[in-house]
């Protein structure tokens, strides 16, 4: 009963938006929740080992050189991948409390490819690469497509399905290496596979919709609060509440004006009264 035109339209536009939508959402708050379980810090984002700064210096570097979007995806996802790399790196070196120099080499590395970030808008042209690093830089679903789609469905489910394995090894971690060892579980491997998969899906998530904040610190709270800490609960609601808090927002940035709005913007504006929300709520209780 479609015309070829709306048939079109909605799988090779609406469709692949839509599952985009789901898909980065559902990943961002499952990689937050599990973050703030292996670093034991409820303030901490998928962003806080440089995986989102790495993916913005490829993706700057790519839209520099000229190349395909395709190509700057590759870009994004590669650097994404090498900054937590250079990380556990430079993490693995250095004395002291382990999860705390992690902490502080992600926010030397991001500090560092945030400069080569503004180093490439300074040469950048600003008739037309200028304008397209920012607009990468506020992430937006506007050019989902079913090749974006395919390109990061074999990473999300792997890594996913990986965090839904070891869910309750998280539950472990949140009290502890010594708590954790006397249940049975190796504390450092299981940190550094969670650590991994993790990165995977944000580095996959953020090579095709650039840089979307606040997803993966606001929802694992939100679904914490209804669900409770247990985590073989906390990543699946976190992760039905990522999609839909995603696909809502991204809904309102098509319609709420003429013309889009970013989806990174909306996501901080939606999200952080949000949050303050959650805080006072969680101290009157």
């Amino acid at each position: 009963i479609w015309t070829e035109q709306q048939a079109t339209l909605f799988f090779n536009v609406r469709l692949p938006r839509i599952l985009l939508a789901l898909m980065v959402g559902c990943c961002l708050a499952c990689a937050g929740a599990a973050y703030q379980g292996i670093f034991q810090n409820p303030l901490v984002s998928p962003d806080i080992l440089g995986a989102s700064q790495g993916a913005a210096f490829g993706a700057a570097v790519a839209i520099l050189l000229g190349v395909s979007s395709f190509t700057t995806s590759l870009f994004a996802f590669g650097f994404s991948l090498f900054t937590v790399l250079l990380v556990l790196l430079i993490s693995s070196r250095a004395r002291g409390n382990h999860m705390m120099v992690v902490v502080l080499a992600g926010v030397m590395v991001s500090s560092l490819f945030n400069a080569g970030v503004s180093f490439v808008k300074l040469v950048a042209d600003p008739t037309s690469q200028l304008q397209a690093i920012t607009f990468w830089l506020m992430g937006s679903l506007t050019s989902a497509s079913q090749r974006d789609v395919l390109l990061i469905a074999c990473p999300v489910v792997i890594g996913n399905i990986g965090l839904l394995a070891l869910r309750w090894r998280l539950n472990a971690l949140t009290m502890g290496d010594d708590e954790a060892v006397s249940m049975g579980v190796d504390a450092p491997r299981v940190r550094s596979v969670a650590i991994v998969l993790a990165t995977i899906i944000v580095a996959s998530c953020v090579s095709v919709s650039g840089i979307i904040g606040w997803v993966g610190l606001v929802v694992p709270h939100l679904a914490r609060s209804l669900v409770g800490a247990d985590y073989r609960r906390l990543l699946p609601a976190s992760m039905l509440l990522g999609g839909t808090f995603l696909l809502i927002v991204d809904d309102i940035a098509r319609m709420a004006t003429t013309a889009e709005i970013p989806i990174g913007i909306l996501t901080a504006f939606v999200g952080a009264p949000f949050f303050m929300w959650l805080i006072t709520r969680g101290k009157r209780i």
